[in-house]
């Protein structure tokens, strides 16, 4: 099977689309038998079609010699109403560490599109084998769940005196968390770790959307169950109790709240039973996770400003070589990405007033080199009204300089990081800044840029660089800390990835519409990040 791995699609974050998440929980029924001496260690794993190819979204746990697996692990989904998703659910039996499918032994497929998930909510199909004939009596469960509550629960549990379950030791402790499905049966919802050798366990604190634990109802009883670890997948009933989200809510940090884990079995047989151990609520919190559509819906704006390039190394504006030539369809690279870019944006901000700024030219009258300049040539009012108005200041503006050099970055972005810096003063997500920055090479204050990007990583702000012509990109590259963390000249680290380099050429025969795709995929996740790590909400949003 030609299965593909690559980094999940980031979908278009236009006002014209709305997103919203999917949560879908896998269940496996009688599923083929691979192992010789044991059952099958079963896992899922979720693939969408992108451009005719399966390219892998995500798998599941693996569920340890168990042929009715239900996994603990979701997959979430962005649901495009307008678009088909097609997803392919693939079962494998784990039986080495790899991560290459191939290396595992393959239990059946399922494929179908989101949107007939999401209409009846759960279906229950049969498994197929490549050839298309049903794997044995293999059946796969999808249940999908709307995440359009916000608020997630984090959880903080301990245990004490916990029955001990091992012959020669003490016990492996986790919890399970289930609620009430539309069945009336109990489903999974989370499973913690398990923490080796204790009757004391403290388990991290982890965070679960209240969807998902509870559907959003904070009265609704949930079980939670304790179980001692085993290898072989048959793990010991310890106890288990019911609750609920206020309940638990109860807890404070100086006040816990204390839970009997009982043992039906053991509570009928003897007499004298008092519990088979405390299970311990140290803390429990309700907050929102906020998303990007969160944020501009609560009236965040993205302050759009760009800086283009004029070094010499473009040619010539007037020889048809030059990058900087609008040929006879008036465009060209530089023109392509500002409309790529600033038609998206600038749909996020009201007054759709931007900044346009160059750099690495000399100018009139005294030909002087600057490396930040207007190029509508008013230094106090370097606005251009929309994508429209910077492109004509572009074109006017290119009879009128010299090209120069050299390839400084750093004044442009030390510019726009000023005016970010003043928007930290804000008590809610007000404004968050987006430098384009459009260029034809390579930098050459490459030490002044660095530390310039790693103390703009503190502030409201973005950096996108569209790298035009063929020169070598390998310094943009580095900027972009996908693969490393960005560090400073002075050993200072990059809080935040906040570069986003494109180069053009991978683009030049796509639709607009993907580089505008490529360019902006990572900034929503940016915006989030920087507000969440500020601790700050929406200007419009209600308490948890």
């Amino acid at each position: 099977m030609a299965y593909t791995v690559t980094p999940t699609p980031a979908g278009p974050v236009g006002s014209q689309y709305c997103v919203c998440k999917v949560e879908l929980s896998v269940c496996g029924q009688n599923l083929l038998d691979r192992d010789v001496t044991s059952k099958s260690d079963p896992f899922c794993v979720l693939f969408m079609e992108v451009n005719g190819k399966w390219v892998e979204l995500d798998r599941t746990e693996t569920a340890v010699n168990n042929l009715n697996p239900a996994f603990a692990r979701k997959f979430i989904i962005d649901y495009h109403f307008e678009e088909v998703q097609k997803l392919k659910f693939a079962l494998f039996d784990q039986d080495k560490s790899s991560m290459q499918l191939y290396e595992h032994d393959f239990l059946g497929e399922f494929s179908c599109t989101l949107g007939m998930i999401v209409s009846s909510k759960k279906i229950t199909r049969t498994l197929l084998l490549g050839n298309g004939k049903p794997a044995g009596k293999g059946m796969i469960t999808i249940a999908a769940q709307e995440l359009s509550d916000n608020r997630v629960i984090t959880l903080s549990m301990a245990g004490r005196k916990l029955d001990k379950k091992d012959l020669f030791g003490k016990s492996d402790p986790f919890l399970e968390f289930h609620k009430p499905g539309d069945d009336g049966k109990w489903m999974l919802v989370h499973r913690t770790e398990v923490i080796k050798y204790t009757l004391d366990p403290v388990w991290k604190p982890f965070t679960v959307p209240l969807v998902s634990l509870c559907d959003g109802d904070v009265e609704k009883l949930i079980k939670v169950m304790c179980y001692d670890y085993d290898s072989d997948g048959g793990h010991d009933f310890i106890g288990e109790f019911q609750t609920s989200v206020a309940k638990m809510c109860e807890a404070q940090d100086a006040f816990p709240l204390e839970l009997e884990c009982i043992n039906p079995k053991k509570q009928k047989k003897k007499k004298n039973y008092k519990n088979s151990g405390i299970i311990i609520v140290k803390s429990c919190k309700i907050t929102r996770d906020f998303s990007f559509l969160d944020y501009i819906l609560g009236g965040c704006q993205l302050m759009f400003t760009v800086g283009i390039d004029f070094t010499a190394s473009n040619g010539n504006p007037r020889d048809p070589s030059s990058l900087h030539y609008i040929n006879p369809m008036g465009t060209n690279e530089y023109l392509s990405a500002i409309w790529a870019v600033g038609q998206i944006i600038q749909d996020y901000d009201s007054d759709k007033m931007f900044p346009a700024l160059g750099f690495g030219a000399q100018l009139p009258p005294d030909w002087k080199v600057s490396h930040e300049f207007a190029i509508n040539f008013n230094p106090t009012n370097p606005f251009c009204s929309g994508v429209e108005g910077i492109v004509q200041a572009y074109s006017a503006c290119l009879p009128h300089i010299r090209f120069y050099g050299p390839t400084n970055f750093s004044p442009i972005v030390n510019h726009v990081a000023r005016f970010a810096a003043q928007a930290t003063q804000q008590e809610a997500a007000s404004q968050y800044f987006i430098l384009l920055i459009i260029t034809d090479g390579v930098i050459s204050d490459m030490d002044e840029t660095r530390h310039a990007v790693v103390q703009a990583s503190k502030l409201p702000m973005s950096i996108i660089i569209v790298g035009v012509g063929n020169a070598d990109f390998a310094a943009m590259e580095f900027l972009d800390g996908d693969s490393r963390v960005l560090r400073s000249y002075t050993g200072e680290e990059a809080v935040r990835d906040i570069v986003q380099f494109v180069p053009f050429r991978d683009f030049r025969n796509a639709p607009k519409e993907t580089l505008a795709k490529a360019v902006l995929a990572e900034l929503p996740q940016q915006v989030v990040q920087y507000f969440k790590h500020q601790n700050l909400p929406p200007i419009n949003s209600e308490p948890a």
